[in-house]
Parts: structure tokens; C-alpha cells; sequence
């Protein structure tokens, strides 16, 4: 016969064991004494040490090279580029070849070489390596300058239409005549350079400096300039005519003489100790206008100044050799990844790279297809577009 549950039991009838007492016993049954201890330990009233953390291992932070010794190194692989790049060509020269020319015009007591071999090394090569220097490193600091001015990392030293006008100054010369007694295509190149940068400043005198005008002005007075000349060279040239403008819009070294290096020479040390001097205003410009302000930087002056210093510079360099692209594009990007972004160090590093860069590229011109020369402009730009897809990657931007 079922017995009926007691109560306050489970419903059902079901009997449950009854548990045995364990008042002194753990809450959790899982849990088991350890008969070394007493079941319940006195509480401490000294408070447990906090375990001790390892210690970091000290590492040296790395130690940056000497800046004396980092700026005799990039000028010894600048000057061993030039005297190698001297050697390189049709004609074979030696260094003994090398050392007796420039010992020669030196003054030095030397067995001068034959006039012919003296007169290529002097009179041909030696100009050009020296304007593909003093062209790199102007075309490479007008790129580092104006990316930090327009806050723009595809900014080039043609961003300020001022090859476009070199371009057509050059092409209304050698074209339609006009000036070609006084001027000549070099003059005539500069004199349009300058004529795209007045255009240039005369289109922003209301809307101001700011990097966004900057930059939306000079691609119009590019594509009008650029317009022009292609109406110059349709309406008025012939086939010779028209393939010698083309070979000089792609850029050469083969007019450089000791004349036109001069210019260069003089021209460049200026524009580039201008631009180290505002070195700190570019620092300041490149976080944007309302920190350069802060700092003390007077924004409009001081923009207005490296304008000019970088439409100057880019002025002579295309009056002499012609457009060249993709050095003042990549050469900044991959100083920039190697010292840093501050431009005291920045603006000179920049100038050795260009330099170095269009040394070597002019002689990759000269022997890649050798007897006949290709632009260096042509080069510059199957070299640049994998280098500039390459600091890209290592910057994270693609």
C-alpha cells in the first residue's frame, strides 16, 4: 500500500533520501578537505604580496647614423654616380681617360688626350651628367615642396602648369619664328614658363592661396596651355619639326652645354637654400593651414615665396632639358620613408636621391638601345611607375 508523502514533499509521491548533516562541512559536497589543514583556516589579517610582474628586457633603442657621416656618404655616391656615368656610352673611356681631361683644364702639367676624345669627354659628357644632377635635384626638392604646400601626395613639379608653358614657348619659337633671334628654344621655354606662372598667380589674386585652388588652377592653366601647343604644332609644323618638338617634350640631355649648366648651377643652390630656410614653415604647412597659423607661420607669405622658388626652379630645368616626369613624384615619397617627414632633413636627402636618380637614368638612356638615344623622360617613367606602386605598398596606401 503507497504511503502518502510527508509533508511539504516533492508531489507525486516520490520519496527522496533523506541527505545526511554536514555542518561543518564544505557548501560545494564536490569540494574535499585536505586533512593537512584545519576545515576552517582562521582568516589571515596580513594581506597576500601582489605576485611579482616579470620584468621587460631592455632593448637599445636603434642608434640613428651621424648626420656628418650620412651627408659624406650620399655625396661620395654622388659624385662616384657622376664620374661612372661619364665613362658610360658608345665611346669607350677610361679612368685614366677621365683623370687626364680634368687635369688638363685644370691646369695641371699632364699629357693632354687627342682633341677628339678630349672634346667628348669635356664638351659632351661631362655637361650633361652635371645638368642630370643639378635637374634631379631641383625637380625632386619642387616635389617635396609642393606636397607639403598642397597637402597633396600626387603633387609634381608640374602641378603649377609651368612645364605646359615651357612647352609652348618652346614650340611657338622653333615653329612660328617668333623670337628665334634673341631668345632661342631655351629662352623661349623659360620665357613661356614664366608667362604659365604669371597666368598662374593672376588667376588666384582674389580666391587666395589655398592648396585646393592651388592645385584645381594649375591643372587648367596646364590643359590650356598644353591645348595651345598641340594647335601650334597641327596648324604649323611639319613632320621633322614636329618629331624634334616631341623629342624635346619628353626630355633630353643632349643639349646640355657648359652655358646652360651655369644657369643651373646658379640657379639651383639658390632655390634649394631658399627651401631649407623654410623648412620649419613646411613642417607646419604639411598638418594644414589653421596649425601653420598657429605656430606663427604668416600662411599667404610664405606659400607665395615657395611658389615662386619651385616655378623658378622648374622654369630652368625645363627651358634646358624638357619635361621630365616621375622624379619629383617618387623621389620625395621614398626620402620621405627613409628620414622621416621633417623637411630639414627631408629637402637635402631629396636633392642627393634626385640627383643620383636622373644620373642613372640618363645613362640607362644613353646605352639601352645604343646607337640610337632614348628620352630620359621615357625611362623616368617605365622606372617610376613601378617605384612609386612600390612606396605605396610599403606606406600601406594600396
Amino acid at each position: 500500500m503507497p504511503t502518502d508523502p510527508p509533508p511539504g514533499g516533492p508531489p507525486g509521491g516520490l520519496l527522496v533520501p533523506a541527505q545526511p548533516a554536514n555542518p561543518g562541512g564544505p557548501a560545494n559536497p564536490a569540494q574535499s578537505i585536505n586533512p593537512a589543514q584545519p576545515a576552517n583556516p582562521a582568516p589571515s589579517t596580513e594581506a597576500a604580496p601582489p605576485p611579482k610582474q616579470p620584468k621587460p628586457a631592455r632593448t637599445a633603442p636603434p642608434r640613428p647614423f651621424p648626420p656628418l657621416l650620412t651627408a659624406a656618404t650620399a655625396a661620395a655616391v654622388l659624385v662616384a654616380s657622376l664620374a661612372a656615368a661619364v665613362r658610360i656610352g658608345t665611346a669607350d673611356i677610361g679612368w685614366g681617360d677621365l683623370a687626364r681631361v680634368l687635369a688638363t683644364h685644370l691646369g695641371l702639367d699632364v699629357e693632354p688626350l687627342p682633341p677628339l676624345v678630349d672634346s667628348l669627354i669635356w664638351d659632351l659628357r661631362l655637361p650633361r651628367v652635371l645638368m642630370a644632377a643639378l635637374v634631379g635635384a631641383s625637380l625632386a626638392v619642387c616635389g617635396a615642396v609642393l606636397q607639403a604646400v598642397t597637402r597633396n601626395a600626387l603633387a609634381d613639379p608640374y602641378l603649377l602648369g609651368v612645364s605646359s608653358g615651357a612647352s609652348t614657348g618652346a614650340v611657338t619659337v622653333v615653329v612660328l619664328g617668333i623670337g628665334a633671334g634673341t631668345l632661342g628654344v631655351t629662352g623661349g621655354a623659360l620665357a613661356g614658363a614664366l608667362l604659365a606662372f604669371g597666368l598662374l598667380l593672376l588667376l588666384l589674386r582674389r580666391t587666395g592661396l589655398d592648396s585646393v585652388r592651388i592645385v584645381l588652377t594649375g591643372v587648367v592653366v596646364g590643359q590650356l596651355l598644353t591645348a595651345l601647343t598641340s594647335l601650334v604644332l597641327m596648324a604649323s609644323a611639319d613632320a621633322d619639326t614636329t618629331r624634334a618638338v616631341t623629342h624635346w617634350l619628353l626630355g633630353s640631355m643632349a643639349p646640355a652645354r657648359w652655358s646652360t649648366v651655369m644657369v643651373c648651377a646658379i640657379v639651383t643652390p639658390l632655390g634649394l637654400t631658399v627651401a631649407w630656410l623654410c623648412s620649419n614653415a613646411l613642417d607646419g604647412l604639411a598638418f594644414g593651414t589653421d596649425t601653420a597659423a598657429s605656430l606663427g607661420i604668416g600662411v599667404r607669405h610664405t606659400r607665395m615665396l615657395l611658389l615662386v622658388v619651385t616655378a623658378a626652379l622648374t622654369a630652368v630645368a625645363v627651358a634646358t632639358v624638357g619635361a621630365i616626369g616621375f622624379v619629383g613624384l617618387i623621389v620625395p615619397h621614398g626620402v620621405r620613408f627613409l628620414v622621416g617627414p621633417l623637411h630639414r632633413a627631408l629637402l637635402p636627402y631629396a636633392a642627393l636621391a634626385g640627383a643620383v636618380f636622373l644620373v642613372w637614368t640618363d645613362a640607362l638612356a644613353r646605352i639601352a638601345f645604343a646607337p640610337r638615344e632614348v628620352p630620359v623622360g621615357v625611362i623616368t617613367a617605365l622606372l617610376g611607375v613601378p617605384l612609386f606602386l612600390l612606396v605605396l605598398r610599403r606606406r600601406g596606401e594600396l
